[in-house]
């Protein structure tokens, strides 16, 4: 669908899926109206300082969602919500912040759209609402079982969307199945890609848990092309308000699974299993046929191998070396944070020190 002279808002646009998320964009709308908003806290988290995402963007506005003025919106089209506090251990670390940005801001951001006139609003929501696995897959109707403050900032969030869809402003929430895949603002704090990393850096996969966990995957370039297909969705495809899980039925993997895909790719790769682990409560298998059904067009077209190849040529290119230590380096978004204050450059409450 053309997208020529469509204003579209990207909030986070400045992480791991929005740098991703604006070169799909602009690759498939190359008249489209492009505006980043962004607090920048990882803008720096760069894997090539020459391959810079916003230069795509036709402007680009540094803020914090707990300031979002109205007027970046008027006269856009379609918000893509993507700013958040990622992950479960920066939840864990920064509880209370991760329920006011997650959920109090995107509520706040939402209703200044419908007040300005925005027609379609997307939210990167996640399927670590499942929670615990049964034997069932998960569909769209299943009970919601959040463990973490990251999965109940999502939960939280849906529900306060819901009432502010209408005829004229059309809603859809993305459950996301786990992100992985390479981005030029590449995360290692994800399954996949830190399996890949170990594999790279140590020659092996240490699986913390027993494996048996189950986790649906899906590419970041997918996750963009699911985005593209929601900013322009209509109300006639699945409601003014909608919840999808986002994903494909393929990519439903146990984490041991996971280990062994990477160790047959990257060949000469061991793996440990920690048998003596407590059960770990995050597993969950979901049923994608909803999204199937009514994204034809949009569904996800990579391969888990063709995904662990980008990860691992891609880390080869940032010569990531025998070794590294990753896991405290400016790949991992807590890490990243931690340093940020630890420098005196963002307080406690995650604002930047001006100072």
């Amino acid at each position: 669908m053309a997208s020529a002279g469509k204003k579209i808002l990207i909030t986070g646009n400045m992480g791991y899926v929005g740098s991703v998320v604006v070169n799909h964009l602009r690759t498939q709308y190359p008249s489209a109206l492009l505006i980043g908003y962004d607090t920048g806290f990882f803008a720096g988290c760069l894997v090539d300082p020459l391959v810079f995402p916003e230069k795509l963007l036709n402007k680009q506005i540094y803020g914090d969602v707990r300031s979002f003025p109205e007027a970046v919106l008027e006269q856009v089209d379609a918000v893509v919500h993507l700013a958040a506090l990622s992950n479960d251990p920066i939840g864990e670390e920064f509880e209370t912040l991760t329920n006011e940005i997650n959920c109090d801001m995107s509520l706040d951001i939402a209703q200044k759209a419908k007040n300005s006139g925005v027609k379609n609003f997307v939210f990167a929501s996640s399927c670590s609402v499942y929670g615990t696995a049964d034997n069932n897959a998960k569909d769209e109707d299943s009970p919601l079982d959040p463990l973490t403050a990251y999965a109940r900032s999502k939960v939280a969030t849906e529900a306060g969307l819901e009432g502010l869809a209408d005829d004229n402003f059309t809603i859809t929430c993305l459950r996301f199945a786990t992100a992985c895949g390479f981005s030029p603002r590449l995360r290692l704090d994800l399954v996949l890609n830190d399996f890949v990393a170990c594999a790279l850096s140590k020659g092996k996969i240490q699986i913390l848990s027993d494996g048996t966990p189950l986790r649906p995957l899906m590419d970041v370039k997918d996750m963009a092309r699911a985005i593209d297909w929601a900013i322009h969705r209509k109300a006639d495809v699945g409601g003014s308000y909608l919840i999808v899980n986002t994903g494909s039925n393929k990519w439903n993997y146990q984490i041991r699974e996971l280990a062994e895909t990477v160790q047959s790719v990257l060949h000469g790769v061991q793996i440990s299993v920690n048998d003596k682990a407590a059960p770990d409560k995050r597993s969950y298998k979901v049923d994608f046929s909803l999204y199937e059904g009514i994204a034809p067009n949009h569904q996800p077209v990579q391969d888990i191998t063709t995904s662990i190849h980008e990860l691992a040529n891609g880390l080869r290119r940032m010569n990531f070396q025998n070794g590294s230590d990753f896991r405290n380096s400016y790949l991992v978004r807590l890490s990243v944070l931690r340093g940020l204050k630890e420098s005196g450059q963002l307080t406690e409450e995650l604002y930047w020190n001006k100072a």
